[in-house]
């Protein structure tokens, strides 16, 4: 105690003791200097700032908060009503504006704060008018695309349009099929890229982007290449599929997404995935807003305003947005370092990026896709019950009705049948006509489903049809699709009056219809109602004439008693079905050969109808031997394949369509083959047609009874009893049965020929 009263006795002090005191002083003083913080020494020093390449002032990032959390902070700045010449609060009543003149102290209300606009063309478009903009400063956007059908052509020529309509910051949109673009330019690329991806069958990629995606896997999986080689990459994935395929829904769009991502690119968007069973229209303008705004720099993150419905088709994945991207490497730039506590926490991000890395590996693995996840995914519960859609999505109907079709309703169609126009005109009827005796002029192609549960290759709608398993869209009632399919068809043969060559009374005819041919496009068996449908065709006295897929065999043996029930057989193995057909479930075969089981049940007039493809299903008779026996059909249709063009989705090309003799030559060795149960009976070769028949039951008094009795038949189902096929059968004119020089060809009509066409017999002619 006595030692510290004689130090605070200064006068006792000593002269070494005031300048150890000193010294102490000095450095305490010197060390609270160094130890400013860079911001307060330079207001304390005035020193002059150096300023950054743009103009500004340099800055230096606190890693304390993440990207998110400093964009959340800038947003709400700029959402605060700047002060104006007063320099008070807003709530005083100053305007906001910095000029004295405008000064407005007496305004009691405040200035609105600035909100910000929904992100639409119109919004981006008007920025062009804001600035002129340094040609050097423009980029250049490069669209690839992928396709078999050309449905990803289309879309990339029309983001094209509104890329360089809205988007003044890029100078050139080149537009190119992947397959014309070097793989490995990806690596350096500088241009923004666009993929439009098409998914092909069982999740492959298409033709023009095999080398591609092959490329892109290995490089990804290729434990010696660089996983930061597309780190100067920004893309963006449009994906096309349909989503009854599941699991294989957008397979390509998806992994290229995915792979691209773990090769460091940065996306532009969100992975989006097209729909062709939904909207596509609806889903690419959508997708394109949210693009169109990213690439202009518009949006912040992923919701903008009305992006609740990008819900339903945009994927989430690893990734965030453009923007925090580009802080990301501002903050990991080599002039700063990073402070040693927050280094501890680099590390969690740096492990937890690992495991999750790892967690994907392994769903890619198992799942073979992307991420399941969507964006805004909310519990059953929260989530509002989705409205039932329409079969008919916009686009599929601008594809049909370009092809000539009317829509009934929400999901069915009718178009008027080339063979009608020609017995119009006296020209000949179609093979109908010849086997069944039906009034080609007098018949309405039609269907209440235009979906289907196949994609045969060798469908002439080009596959604009939708497609599905099961019946998930909204129902027309069956009256009123009888209804408008007959009102349109006849206003369809309204249009052919005046027409050169139409015959006064069969114009007249033509407004009666009797024969309804439910073939035009899809899966008729489909429709739930089609019984009700049926039997308000029988009520009209309209014959019905019902091809069914094989894939349905619960709806057949439910089906109510028609005029002829088809069922397509294409194919004689599992193997060539799947190739040929191309059908959506997986347990194909077996309900192709429940169907078969089922057709030999029905007790009514049933036929096999087989496509006939060169080289493709012309050489497997003896499976074709055991499906006959299967379902013991009454008749065999086989006609050759008709070559529609060419569609990207098909690859026949008119190599594969057989000659009529060649058709002819295939049904007499199955014919042998079946043990003479059952003979050739018909034949229309101007279809390259021929009918094959059951003897014992179509053969009588010498000749064959392959025609219908229209009459007889409407008798049958109004009395409401069982009855069989040979109930209504009638004689086959002599014209229509094989070996007939007519060929097939109804003596009453008259043979059109082309221009420089040499006319020659009929039976001639099917021989060359």
């Amino acid at each position: 105690m006595s030692f510290i009263l004689s130090l605070l006795d200064v006068t006792s002090w000593s002269a070494p003791s005031w300048i150890l005191i000193a010294t102490l002083f000095l450095a305490l003083w010197i060390v609270n200097k160094q130890n400013l913080s860079p911001s307060k020494v330079e207001s304390q020093i005035q020193a002059p700032v150096k300023p950054t390449a743009n103009g500004g002032q340099s800055k230096i990032k606190s890693y304390s908060t993440s990207p998110k959390q400093r964009r959340a902070k800038k947003e709400d700045n700029s959402a605060k009503v700047t002060c104006g010449c007063c320099n008070v609060e807003e709530d005083e009543g100053c305007c906001t504006s910095n000029s004295g003149e405008s000064c407005c102290k007496s305004n009691t209300k405040p200035a609105p704060p600035t909100t910000a606009t929904a992100t639409t063309f119109e919004n981006v478009q008007d920025s062009e008018d804001t600035e002129e903009i340094d040609d050097s400063k423009r980029i250049t956007l490069k669209i690839l695309f992928a396709t078999q059908t050309r449905t990803s052509r289309t879309l990339s020529y029309r983001l094209k349009e509104l890329v360089e309509a809205n988007v003044p910051l890029v100078k050139e949109v080149q537009v190119l099929n992947i397959s014309d673009y070097e793989n490995e330019d990806l690596m350096t690329e500088k241009s923004p890229v666009v993929f439009f991806l098409s998914t092909y069958s069982e999740g492959s990629p298409t033709e023009d982007a095999a080398w591609f995606y092959q490329w892109l896997e290995d490089t990804r999986f290729d434990h010696r290449v660089n996983k930061q080689c597309m780190k100067s990459l920004r893309f963006a994935v449009f994906g096309m599929g349909d989503s009854v395929y599941e699991e294989n829904y957008c397979t390509v769009a998806k992994r290229v997404d995915k792979w691209i991502g773990e090769l460091a690119g940065r996306r532009i968007c969100p992975l989006a995935l097209g729909d062709k069973s939904d909207d596509t229209e609806h889903q690419f303008i959508t997708w394109t807003k949210l693009f169109l705004s990213r690439i202009n720099g518009v949006a912040n993150h992923l919701s903008i305003a009305g992006e609740d419905n990008l819900d339903d088709f945009v994927e989430e994945g690893n990734y965030e947005s453009s923007e925090e991207e580009e802080e990301e490497a501002e903050t990991s730039s080599g002039d700063e370092l990073m402070d040693l506590e927050d280094m501890g926490a680099m590390a969690a991000k740096i492990k937890s990026a690992k495991q999750q890395r790892t967690e994907e590996e392994a769903a890619l693995s198992l799942e073979k896709g992307g991420p399941k996840r969507r964006i805004g995914t909310r519990d059953a519960e929260e989530r509002p019950e989705k409205l039932i859609k329409e079969m008919v999505t916009p686009m599929l109907r601008k594809s049909l009705e370009k092809q000539g079709y009317k829509i009934v309703g929400t999901h069915s169609g009718v178009k008027i049948c080339r063979w009608t126009k020609s017995m119009l005109r006296g020209r000949g009827g179609c093979y109908k006509h010849t086997f069944y005796g039906i009034e080609s002029h007098r018949c309405m192609e039609t269907t209440p489903s235009l979906a289907c549960a196949n994609k045969c290759v060798f469908c002439w709608r080009q596959h604009t049809n939708p497609v599905g398993t099961e019946w998930r869209w909204k129902m027309d009632d069956a009256v009123d699709i009888v209804d408008g399919a007959m009102e349109n068809h006849y206003k369809m043969i309204k249009q052919l009056k005046g027409v050169p060559g139409v015959k006064p009374e069969r114009f007249e005819e033509a407004f009666t219809i009797k024969h309804c041919a439910l073939s035009l496009v899809g899966e008729p068996i489909m429709y739930p109602k089609i019984n009700e449908y049926v039997d308000i065709l029988h009520s009209r006295n309209v014959s019905s004439f019902l091809v069914t897929n094989a894939q349905f065999p619960d709806a057949i043996e439910n089906l109510k008693p028609v005029t002829q029930l088809y069922v397509s057989i294409d194919a004689g193995t599992k193997e060539d079905l799947k190739k040929i057909d191309r059908p959506l479930f997986r347990d194909y075969w077996e309900r192709f050969l429940a169907c078969l089981d089922a057709l030999g049940k029905k007790g009514q007039r049933t036929v096999y109808r087989l496509t006939l493809v060169k080289d493709k299903n012309d050489n497997t008779l003896d499976s074709y031997v055991t499906l006959i026996s299967r379902g013991n059909p009454d008749f065999i249709e086989v006609k050759g394949v008709t070559y529609c063009g060419f569609s990207g989705a098909s690859h026949l090309t008119m190599k594969n369509v057989p000659y009529h003799y060649e058709v002819l030559t295939f049904c007499k060795d199955l014919c042998e083959r079946l043990g003479g149960k059952y003979e050739v009976a018909c034949v229309h070769e101007h279809s390259c047609s021929v009918l094959i028949a059951d003897k014992a039951r179509y053969y009588k008094d010498g000749g064959w009874w392959t025609w219908i009795d229209y009459n007889r038949f409407f008798e049958l189902i109004r009395e409401g009893k069982p009855f069989t096929s040979e109930d209504y059968m009638e004689r086959t004119p002599d014209w229509g049965v094989v070996g007939d020089e007519r060929g097939g060809f109804d003596p009453e009509e008259t043979r059109f020929y082309r221009k420089g066409r040499i006319p020659v017999a009929v039976g001639e002619e099917g021989q060359r």
